[in-house]
């Protein structure tokens, strides 16, 4: 089964904006977690801050284009991975492992048609 693992951080904290310790830290965690994933690792990738975001919504049938995340929030979407798991559990026991440097969260969303 395919899985999709939404990493969920306050970007105040680092993020692809930011330089130092903070993202050092958390690419260097991120490049031993991708060792360690190995061949369940389908792909993935951090994204660029949420400044740099753009949202297509739609309401009554009509689509329109704005800047920025679809919803304000505390934290926010910084980086997925895909991954083949056999079963939730095992997806749950990789989620486990991804890094994040402070609190956040990890999303584990089963793929549609996901082997």
């Amino acid at each position: 089964m395919q899985y999709a693992l939404l990493i969920y951080e306050d970007e105040a904290i680092y993020g692809p904006d930011k330089a130092g310790p903070a993202m050092e830290e958390i690419v260097s965690c991120h490049m031993a977690f991708n060792r360690e994933l190995g061949s369940a690792r389908i792909g993935g990738a951090g994204l660029k801050g949420t400044v740099s975001a753009t949202t297509i919504r739609t309401k009554n049938g009509a689509k329109s284009v704005h800047d920025g995340p679809y919803a304000e929030a505390k934290e926010q979407l910084g980086g997925f991975y895909l991954i083949e798991a056999p079963d939730l559990d095992a997806a749950i026991a990789i989620a486990r492992k991804v890094p994040v440097l402070q609190d956040g969260a990890i999303e584990i969303g089963p793929l549609l048609g996901g082997a």
